[in-house]
């Protein structure tokens, strides 16, 4: 039961964090930032919130940079949209699963690519 709990409050929490990072004005932070998991503790204590960025790595440390800076903004909106006895400090950490998902899909074109032409 608890973790059925948990489950709700992670996905309750990527959705709102989705539209947070949308209304962020921090420069850093590009538009093209999107919530992959968020991952909140069983205490509520903590949220880590993996978040994906379009561009290059210092494009991705920069926005990283910038979403730290805004934490206490966020934590307050979360805080005011989610009905929580206790609003979790957040912490914002890189995935890029998008990324590698993106070149294991260029590997097996190439590889396809490389059939037809044998063949």
């Amino acid at each position: 039961m608890a973790a059925n709990r948990i489950n709700r409050i992670n996905e309750e929490m990527k959705r709102e964090m989705g539209d947070i990072l949308r209304e962020l004005k921090d420069p850093r932070v590009p538009l093209m930032t999107s919530v992959v998991v968020a991952e909140v503790t069983q205490d509520l204590r903590y949220a880590k919130i993996y978040v994906s960025v379009l561009g290059d790595e210092t494009v991705q440390q920069e926005a990283l940079k910038g979403l730290k800076a805004a934490a206490g903004f966020v934590r307050r909106e979360v805080s005011q949209r989610m009905n929580l006895r206790i609003t979790p400090q957040i912490q914002f950490s890189l995935d890029h699963s998008i990324e590698h998902g993106a070149h294991i899909n260029e590997l097996l074109n190439r590889t396809r690519q490389r059939e037809r032409n044998d063949g």
